[in-house]
């Protein structure tokens, strides 16, 4: 199992796709913004970042199940850019941060995320905003997720 530290994080510009349905779609919208961003000479300057905007285990599941998942994947670009059709460009905010990491497939990281909740309660801290997995690898293998939470 990987530590779990507190961290800061800088804000990053992304360029990605929100919309509401299934996490299926994650895998779905990284294509779709890498293309667009080759096709326009945007730089992606890091790994793709999924932005979860359920907190709670049982309302990711619930929503998944529904199709109602507020489903956002970004790529981080440079400041300034501009988003392309049925793109959008923003900030994600920076701060203060817990984070672990995930090795295994994704859809056996919900011990993870239990054992990182647990944590934050043990420590008293409380989530203030949406969750972000970054996939430092390609994800079409097993790779380890970086899981980021905002605290306070």
């Amino acid at each position: 199992m990987d530590e779990i530290t507190i961290i800061d994080v800088p804000e990053q510009t992304v360029l990605g796709v929100r919309k509401t349905g299934h996490y299926r779609m994650i895998a779905e919208f990284l294509p779709v913004i890498a293309v667009s961003a080759m096709e326009r000479a945007i730089p992606l300057l890091g790994p793709p970042v999924f932005v979860m905007h359920e907190v709670r285990p049982e309302d990711a599941m619930k929503a998944d199940a529904a199709g109602t998942a507020d489903v956002e994947v970004a790529f981080p670009v440079p400041e300034g850019t501009m988003p392309g059709s049925a793109m959008q460009v923003c900030t994600l905010p920076g701060g203060r941060m817990a984070r672990t990491f995930h090795r295994g497939a994704y859809d056996a990281c919900e011990p993870t995320y239990l054992r990182l909740y647990a944590w934050l309660e043990e420590k008293g801290l409380v989530i203030t905003g949406p969750m972000r997995e970054v996939e430092h690898n390609d994800p079409r293998e097993v790779p380890p997720e970086e899981i980021l939470i905002p605290v306070g």
